[in-house]
């Protein structure tokens, strides 16, 4: 897919594609090539991979979620899709939590470089950055960080009554939702959406968003290495 494909796509999809939107993804795609040589970022390095691999892959939810208020991306990585949605939405606040240091001075180099005042950076962990900011987040999202299971606890605590959160997940979806049930409950989600979605190469993509109807408990999260070795 080439940055014009990616342009002409989002157009049908209503998703903001004005020049400079498009002018950002290139450059964006152009810092994480320049910086996956000198440190880990992605195995996708390719710029037409990225480009769908990458970010179609995370506008995909947009195209029927709206967003509004106040976003975190947990386990940002190279900013996916916290970044690639900040670009696309500008009207909202995100704030992308990432726990190792050298990625997020990639983010923030991104950040600086494609003028994103609508960004903030954050590096630590979920769960502790969960301990003084409580469900404070309109929607939660996290694309390629852990099982569901795992990532319910890591996320929910995060999300206000009322808001979402957002699970992006690939073909093991709906096994994964299973899987989930009892902390979703556990944690205040109740009702939940499934999306089946598909790359324009025909790769499966499952989106899950769950509605927080109740405070989580205040014991959750736990610290990572109990929410690993037995999750809810």
């Amino acid at each position: 897919m080439e940055l014009k494909q990616l342009q002409e796509w989002m157009r049908k999809e209503n998703l903001p594609c004005d020049t400079e939107t498009m002018q950002r993804l290139g450059l964006y795609a152009s810092l994480l090539q320049e910086w996956n040589e000198k440190m880990n970022l992605t195995a996708i390095a390719e710029p037409s991979e990225i480009y769908e691999k990458h970010f179609q892959d995370c506008l995909l939810p947009l195209s029927y979620q709206k967003l509004s208020g106040r976003i975190a991306d947990v386990g940002s990585g190279a900013g996916f899709p916290g970044m690639v949605w900040a670009i696309v939405s500008p009207e909202c606040r995100f704030t992308l939590i990432e726990p190792t240091g050298k990625r997020c001075t990639f983010l923030a180099e991104v950040k600086t470089q494609l003028k994103l005042d609508n960004v903030e950076i954050i590096n630590a962990r979920a769960e502790d950055y969960a301990k003084e900011h409580r469900e404070i987040f309109d929607t939660v999202t996290a694309r390629a960080v852990a099982a569901l299971p795992v990532l319910c606890e890591l996320c929910i605590p995060l999300v206000k009554v009322s808001g979402i959160f957002l699970a992006m997940k690939g073909s093991q979806g709906k096994e994964e939702a299973q899987q989930a049930e009892r902390a979703l409950k556990m944690l205040g989600c109740e009702n939940s959406e499934l999306h089946e979605d598909r790359l324009s190469s025909g790769d499966e993509r499952i989106n899950l968003i769950f509605c927080k109807t109740k405070p989580t408990p205040g014991k959750y999260p736990r610290p990572y290495a109990q929410i690993k070795k037995k999750p809810l």
